[in-house]
């Protein structure tokens, strides 16, 4: 996530200099062929290009808008997460004993650690791997889900034998709520808490569940891709076509005036293509870019809070942000 006030344009720039040097060659190539050749028929009517470019701000916004209500829905559900986390360890302090309270927040812990951690693996739709976001992560960010093992975080939460359970599993996330099932039901027939207690706490064990399908379903299901593709594919289309409409406007100022065509081309292109990528890269919440929920961040709050509830001594710091990017 960026904390900043606003990307800086220099960065936006960069990150988006492969499109501008398209754009140049898609704009200079028919201005000097007006130049040279003097072929007029280059110069086609604004009015059909304008068209097309109204379809393509339209498709654009839907998708932006669709992309911030992926990213909207994963920050209530990790919102709904801190809460339900709280609540927990509230029980665990108040109603278990000082024995069994460091196991049940610890084994917490893990799941936070096993949900984030399965967020962040990669997928096909996900763009995290194109050269101007790989190039943008190394240059000013970590991912330490990317950069780290799940296995080689988990054993500061897990006793050895739940730690060999639950690294055959696939999804551990799952298994180590039903880990804390197991727990709590102990706990119960050992006559430490009572039924009103355990069913709270069970509710909130359902709660996380619901929050994980929630997180899992917005990594699994991607923005449709008939969409991605038309709308890149309707942008792309605009952009090659603008320089010719632009041609017979600006020649219609001025002699030699055609060559105004070049640079306001590419601005006009620039702002819808960047539009374009900036919903591309919103759309994926987890994927590890810049414009993600901060996961490894929420998920050391958590944390924090928790041990602190049950009088740790001995805290992790806050995660800071890193060139005005948390993840």
């Amino acid at each position: 996530m960026f904390t900043g006030l606003n990307y800086p344009i220099k960065d936006f720039i960069i990150w988006t200099r492969r499109e501008i040097f398209f754009l140049l060659i898609v704009s200079t190539i028919p201005t000097v062929l007006f130049a040279v050749t003097g072929w007029k028929w280059l110069a086609i009517p604004w009015v059909p290009i304008a068209l097309i470019g109204t379809a393509v701000a339209f498709v654009i916004s839907f998708k932006n808008n669709a992309s911030y209500s992926r990213v909207w829905e994963a920050r209530t559900a990790w919102g709904a997460i801190i809460n339900a986390s709280r609540a927990w360890a509230m029980l665990v302090k108040g109603f278990v004993n000082s024995e069994n309270q460091r196991e049940l927040i610890k084994t917490h812990l893990a799941w936070v650690t096993a949900l984030r951690f399965q967020l962040r693996e990669p997928r096909s739709w996900e763009t995290m791997s194109k050269p101007h976001n790989a190039e943008f992560r190394k240059k000013y960010f970590e991912v330490a889900e990317l950069d780290t093992k799940l296995l080689d975080e988990l054993p500061k939460y897990l006793h050895n034998k739940d730690f060999a359970y639950i690294a055959e599993k696939k999804n551990r996330a799952t298994q180590i709520l039903g880990l804390q099932a197991e727990k709590i039901k102990q706990i119960l027939d050992k006559g430490e808490i009572d039924v009103q207690t355990e069913l709270q706490f069970q509710n909130i064990l359902v709660e996380l569940y619901r929050q994980q399908g929630v997180c899992e379903r917005i990594k699994n299901f991607p923005y449709p891709r008939q969409f991605s593709t038309l709308n890149l594919m309707f942008v792309k289309i605009f952009v090659v076509l603008v320089p010719f409409g632009m041609l017979q406007e600006f020649n219609k100022l001025g002699e030699n005036l055609f060559w105004l065509t070049i640079p306001f081309s590419v601005l006009v292109s620039w702002i819808l293509l960047s539009m374009e990528r900036v919903g591309e890269v919103t759309e994926n919440p987890f994927e590890g870019s810049s414009n993600d929920i901060p996961m490894t961040q929420i998920a050391r709050n958590i944390e924090i809070d928790l041990l602190d509830m049950i009088d740790e001594k001995e805290l992790p710091s806050p995660i800071q942000p890193k060139n005005n990017i948390v993840m």
